[in-house]
């Protein structure tokens, strides 16, 4: 186990579970427990050991967002800052989230605004607690959405349901965005964890180079065109042809068994 700056992480077989240790302050994130969870998720590509990432919060929060109080006490100390730039290492963190190729799980144990929505869709399952809210707060508070919403959301969430959340700033419940897909799974609260511990340790004994490469090709096709997103993915059959994952993946069918993927 180790801890930094509001996070602790935890080491489940080879899932890595990351936890927001802000309670107090609903789990909001301040800008040095953001810099220190984009260090572990950049960091952890790095670390054969992991192979899986499970996010969730403790208390009854998942997540609500930066935290505005912290980071304008930080503001003050430090003398003006333009606030353009304060967005910066949520920026960093999303994107790391977006980009990294180890499968992650959000298990939304608790109320969830701002920011907290990309903590939590970023994942690529998403288990949530019966009931939970979720607000989108920006334009509530006379802001414009930021933080990387505004290019992350759109690619999670048909417009008309992004219109719906952000111009109206009504909450919606985990069971509404079930029904939108973008939740995969809806459980009690105290299914919550185990369900997407559960979901995690699956990944994690899968083909996770497999599982990286299609996580990559999926999203860059979101942004590339038609020939370049078929030259992407002849790249990635050449780079995965020769791995042990591949060829035990041929070879246990072949036999009539289940595989064991190393994530090699």
């Amino acid at each position: 186990m180790s801890d930094e700056a509001g996070i602790s992480i935890d080491m489940k077989g080879a899932v890595a579970l990351l936890r927001l240790e802000r309670p107090k302050r609903r789990n909001a994130i301040d800008l040095e427990t953001c810099r220190a969870m984009t260090r572990f998720v950049k960091d952890a590509r790095m670390d054969p050991a992991i192979r899986a990432i499970l996010v969730t919060g403790v208390g009854d929060s998942f997540c609500t967002g930066a935290d505005a109080v912290r980071n304008n006490d930080v503001i003050q100390a430090s003398g003006p800052l333009d606030y353009r730039w304060m967005t910066s290492d949520y920026n960093d963190l999303f994107l790391s989230l977006w980009e990294t190729d180890i499968p992650v799980v959000s298990a939304v144990n608790g109320r969830v605004a701002g920011a907290g929505w990309l903590l939590a869709l970023l994942a690529d399952l998403v288990i949530a607690a019966e009931g939970v809210r979720w607000a989108h707060v920006y334009l509530r508070r006379g802001m414009v959405p930021h933080a990387g919403d505004p290019y992350f959301l759109p690619r999670l969430l048909p417009l008309q349901r992004i219109n719906e959340i952000a111009m109206l700033g009504d909450p919606v419940t985990s069971e509404t965005l079930q029904d939108w897909g973008v939740v995969n799974r809806v459980v009690p609260a105290a299914d919550v964890l185990p369900e997407a511990l559960a979901l995690a340790e699956r990944l994690a004994s899968g083909p996770t180079r497999s599982i990286g490469m299609a996580k990559r090709l999926y999203r860059r096709s979101l942004d590339s065109d038609v020939t370049t997103a078929f030259e992407e993915e002849r790249a990635a059959l050449a780079l995965i042809s020769t791995t042990s994952d591949r060829l035990e993946g041929v070879q246990s069918f072949v036999e009539g068994r289940p595989p064991e993927f190393t994530g090699s």
